[in-house]
């Protein structure tokens, strides 16, 4: 629900700015301030979850997207739109809370399967709420903002009177015994400097980099490298949004079942580095139709199997925290990742952020086969369960 109400406003964004007098090109600023909000704020989301619980925390951050959605339709200004977006990234800590919450409620076997599931949504989302905001739109600008609002209210009573908290008493009171600091960096650093969940957050931080390049460039590459129109693009992600929400809501719980979760890692990084330069170079509409096939399947299992891997790297007390941070260096680099691509796509060509992402994947694949692979660093891991 949460992700059908964002896909019904984010193709209509370069509508309002240019409604409200500003240059398209504020769209990546609107963005970036969107993922600067999360930036600072999903890893506070996620250790008050740990010490409140998840539910409240997501009424807290499902909340915060409505006034957020309600801000976006009363607009009258670029700076109301822009504090719009900003409101919904400082409490848009749904996902963090509720990759916690899966956690909490799935064994080692089924903790994939279970965080597969939020991908397939994000997938979903982002085919059907495109049509539905296009439909929308013609009734007025504003409706599909009010008609997401609308959604996010109904999530709003679902979360209060029909979820289950998952942690139980003892979890909580177990997470407030714990010391609990303000935002800095230094949480981050610290847990740079573990084995297990650095190596984990390490992997994340350049896959995110190079597939970030690659979601935000693939609309301008596609219009200038095969002048493809603007519906056509949206059919195109629509394409892989469905490729994305088969190999999560599905495929990744029988791949799990068969392959260690590093293999799959270093596979399926192997495959988005091909996949990606391959992109890079693309000719022709229908090169494209299949390079997207592998580039969207291993860019599915990567980032599904990356967060299980991440949630058996600590303590269940210590799950939203870090599954905060994990969502802090997403939007670290949804910030400056189409920065550098957009550089790079202008100065030295269109191939060159899909050729950079390609280069970082495969360092990925190279670490995990060789120290979280060939190491066996997960083998038999089993997380510490409070009390």
């Amino acid at each position: 629900m949460d992700m059908v109400g964002f896909g019904f406003i984010i193709p209509l964004l370069p509508d309002y700015i240019r409604m409200f007098g500003g240059h398209e090109g504020l769209v990546g600023f609107l963005m970036s301030a969107y993922a600067a909000g999360q930036f600072f704020a999903a890893p506070v989301v996620g250790r008050l979850s740990d010490r409140y619980g998840r539910k409240p925390l997501l009424l807290f951050s499902i909340g915060g997207t409505m006034l957020a959605l309600l801000l976006l339709g009363f607009a009258q200004s670029l700076l109301v739109l822009f504090a719009s977006r900003i409101v919904d990234g400082l409490t848009g800590g749904n996902v963090t809370v509720a990759q916690s919450y899966i956690a909490d409620v799935t064994d080692e076997e089924n903790r994939a399967r279970g965080l597969g599931f939020i991908g397939a949504a994000f997938g979903l989302g982002f085919i059907f709420g495109p049509v539905f905001g296009g439909l929308l739109v013609s009734f007025g600008l504003q409706v599909p903002a009010f008609a997401a609002a609308g959604i996010a209210a109904l999530n709003l009573l679902l979360i209060a009177f029909v979820l289950p908290e998952s942690l139980t008493a003892a979890q909580k009171k177990e997470g407030i015994s714990r010391p609990r600091r303000a935002f800095s960096l230094r949480p981050l650093m610290e847990a740079l400097g573990k084995h297990k969940l650095g190596s984990v957050l390490h992997v994340m931080l350049f896959y995110t980099f190079a597939f970030y390049m690659f979601e935000n460039l693939f609309s301008v590459f596609a219009r200038q490298q095969l002048g493809l129109s603007a519906q056509s693009r949206s059919f195109l992600l629509a394409y892989v949004g469905v490729l994305v929400a088969l190999v999560q809501g599905g495929g990744i719980g029988i791949l799990t079942k068969r392959f260690k979760e590093t293999t799959l890692s270093a596979v399926a990084a192997a495959v988005l580095s091909v996949s990606l330069i391959l992109w890079a170079f693309t000719p022709d509409l229908l090169y494209l139709v299949v390079v997207l096939i592998p580039l969207s399947i291993s860019a599915g299992v990567l980032a599904t199997v990356l967060r299980s891997l991440l949630s058996k790297s600590v303590p269940r007390e210590e799950t939203g925290g870090t599954m905060g941070i994990s969502t802090s260096l997403e939007s670290f680099n949804r910030i400056v990742a189409p920065a550098i691509g957009g550089v790079l796509f202008g100065t030295v060509g269109s191939w060159a952020p899909g050729a950079l992402g390609g280069v970082f994947l495969a360092w990925v694949a190279i670490f995990v086969w060789r120290r979280m692979g060939h190491t066996n660093m997960f083998a038999g891991a089993k997380r510490a369960e409070a009390t």
